[in-house]
């Protein structure tokens, strides 16, 4: 009864849903009904992976175990799907190997099945809490094998999950294997449905990413040389004001600090160049075409894939999402793994394993605002001892949370075996 009801939500709704997506653009419309390339459904390969994420952050954690699992099956043809064009981006960039990274189909029952029989996955993966249930009917009904990866479920997602429990328990009933983050994430995934013999814990394949020895383009190593640098990763609406007070403070105090600025969304950029030019303040946008002022103040990091090898050249990393509420934090491993003290803001719910082993460790510290902000660097950039120990404890406070990559492979291969 519930699943005649959601598919008869979708038919009304499809139009507003389409337009709202994709505007006028014809191509996102056609992959958002499940309608693919011929040359990506006559693909011939007898293992068919179907890799589905929501965007960039889900992308960087499903990423490795998809690559990992491609270098042991060179005939494999991978598929990805995201609902963001930003994690169809991030896909192309991580996932070489790919046949194709397209717009996910929309939930709608037609779209779910052109897409399914257009590509006939033989195994759909499913990044953290993508539970899209047409999807996993139609690949079930295909004969595709399912597993949830890197899975995430948080509390409040629970409770509203919880609202529509028989159809998403029918949905994850047909999941053979769901990998979880965390024994709390495998717990509220068998709340809602799943099996629970087949929940596996096996960590979170973010903390296995290392940022260390990533390389930098010249044009932006020209601007980090020869000076301290605070890097801003990753920042939400909101934020980005904040750590400019804060730099504001700090370079009153330290004239040749440096400021790279990456919001987590790149599209931002333009708002964010605005912040500056209103502060004028000098800065160069990794953008541009020649990104490579030595004499800028700020960075604008609005490219993708340039913040890891960034954080590794950082004095001090403060990572956004979290200092405002609503995002639950951003990825604070990578900045940790690169030997960075590490600042992070009180809402990093969605981090919080991280997050513990790295104050547990006394590699990291919660700053509320940019006072606080300003405090905490100011007394690590005071003293160069003291932030290279911190920034050497948090990447061994690291150490314990890795290897979830090689185990969520470990426990996919069996599912990769045909017949």
């Amino acid at each position: 009864m519930l699943g005649a009801l959601y598919n008869a939500i979708w038919y009304p709704s499809l139009p507003l849903v389409l337009l709202a997506l994709c505007g006028r653009d014809s191509d996102a419309r056609r992959q958002r009904m499940g309608r693919v390339d011929p040359a990506v459904s006559t693909t011939r390969a007898a293992l068919r992976i179907w890799l589905h994420a929501a965007s960039v952050g889900e992308i960087e954690g499903a990423a490795p175990v998809a690559a990992g699992l491609l270098a042991e099956l060179p005939d494999a043809a991978l598929f990805v799907t995201t609902m963001t064009d930003t994690g169809r981006q991030a896909a192309a960039r991580c996932l070489a190997g790919a046949r194709s990274c397209m717009l996910a189909p929309l939930d709608h029952p037609a779209a779910a099945r052109a897409f399914v029989e257009s590509i006939k996955p033989t195994l759909l993966l499913v990044a953290e809490t993508e539970l899209w249930p047409n999807c996993f009917f139609e690949a079930r009904r295909n004969g595709a094998r399912i597993a949830i990866i890197n899975g995430r479920l948080s509390a409040r997602s629970l409770r509203g999950y919880l609202f529509a429990r028989p159809l998403f328990a029918r949905a994850l009933a047909g999941v053979d294997l769901l990998l979880a983050q965390t024994s709390d994430d495998g717990d509220r995934f068998a709340r809602l449905g799943a099996p629970r013999q087949r929940i596996v814990v096996t960590g979170n394949p973010k903390a296995d990413s290392r940022a260390a020895g990533a390389a930098l383009r010249p044009e932006l190593a020209r601007f980090a040389a020869g000076r301290p640098i605070l890097v801003a990763g990753s920042t939400a609406p909101g934020e980005e004001m904040i750590v400019l007070d804060a730099f504001a403070t700090l370079r009153a105090r330290f004239g040749n600090l440096a400021l790279v600025l990456a919001p987590r969304h790149p599209e931002r950029g333009a708002e964010v160049a605005a912040m500056l030019a209103s502060r004028s303040l000098s800065f160069t946008r990794a953008s541009g075409s020649a990104p490579s002022n030595g004499a800028a103040d700020v960075l604008l990091l609005d490219t993708m894939g340039e913040l890891r090898a960034l954080y590794a050249r950082a004095a001090i990393a403060l990572v956004g999402g979290s200092i405002v509420r609503g995002r639950g934090g951003q990825n604070l491993a990578e900045p940790a793994f690169a030997g960075v003290p590490v600042l992070f803001g009180p809402y990093h719910n969605k981090q919080r394993d991280v997050a513990s082993a790295l104050l547990a460790a006394d590699g990291a510290r919660i700053v509320a605002g940019a006072e606080a902000i300003a405090a905490a660097a100011a007394e690590l950039l005071s003293d160069s001892a003291a932030r290279t120990a911190m920034g050497a404890r948090a990447r061994i406070a690291m150490t314990p949370l890795g290897g979830a990559v090689e185990r969520s492979i470990a426990h996919l291969r069996p599912l990769a075996v045909l017949g």
